[in-house]
């Protein structure tokens, strides 16, 4: 269990409150909730520290109470590409405890973030709950039709086209509605999207400067875009 740090300590009640927020139990009264938070673990995790390591054999799902996750790869040359982020109320972990392989990724704390981590033999317990299988089929979907539009991303040859569909990916996924525009929520530097988008970094300044002078991205204060209502009129699939 390498990149744990010390156990949360939570009350029952404060569990069950936690709980709630999190998608794949959204369906779930109070009695199940305490009946699961009796059963799980959580765990707090520092920024920047590991919780999954690459190539770990994983008996453990985890899900993200409060906080920011990336999964990252390494290259052959050092670099690290930005595999998937994962926020409050979402989970990771839990392909490998159905198919029984490693993950090909290392998993990092963004910020300070607090996890459930539960167990193999608890996940399958989950799974014979009828409406949590419901939610988790759902969630699985919305993951691979996400999978598609990224490839959709990544054949685009043009790096404007392909920065601003990862942003629409976002704004989907993530994004605040705010003026007839949405704000990404998290904060992102030109090698985070870099990364995402399978481009470099001198490209993405390249293509964000430009759309801030043409006044269809803002840089808020606090580092987070807003995407303005124009930005959506320019993309073509």
């Amino acid at each position: 269990m390498r990149g744990w740090t010390g156990l949360s300590t939570m009350k029952e009640d404060d569990k069950v409150e936690s709980l709630k927020k999190v998608e794949l139990f959204s369906s779930l009264s109070d009695d199940e909730l305490r009946e699961i938070s009796r059963r799980v673990v959580i765990r707090a995790f520092r920024k920047n520290e590991t919780i999954l390591f690459e190539r770990d054999t994983n008996e453990f799902m985890y899900i993200i109470l409060d906080g920011e996750v990336r999964a990252v790869q390494s290259t052959e040359d050092g670099k690290e590409i930005i595999l998937a982020m994962h926020h409050s109320g979402e989970f990771f972990g839990e392909i490998s405890l159905i198919d029984g392989k490693t993950i090909p990724a290392r998993v990092v704390a963004v910020k300070d973030s607090r996890t459930v981590i539960i167990s193999k033999r608890e996940f399958f317990a989950l799974l014979d709950k009828r409406k949590v299988v419901d939610r988790f089929l759902q969630i699985l979907c919305s993951r691979l039709r996400q999978s598609w539009e990224v490839i959709q991303m990544l054949n685009f040859n043009n790096a404007s086209q392909r920065v601003r569909m990862l942003f629409l990916i976002l704004s989907n996924k993530y994004g605040m509605k705010a003026d007839g525009g949405m704000i990404l929520p998290m904060k992102l530097t030109h090698q985070n999207i870099a990364e995402m988008a399978g481009l470099t970094r001198e490209t993405v300044t390249r293509v964000i400067d430009k759309w801030q002078r043409e006044g269809e991205v803002m840089i808020l204060k606090d580092k987070r875009i807003y995407l303005k209502p124009d930005f959506y009129t320019e993309l073509t699939i």
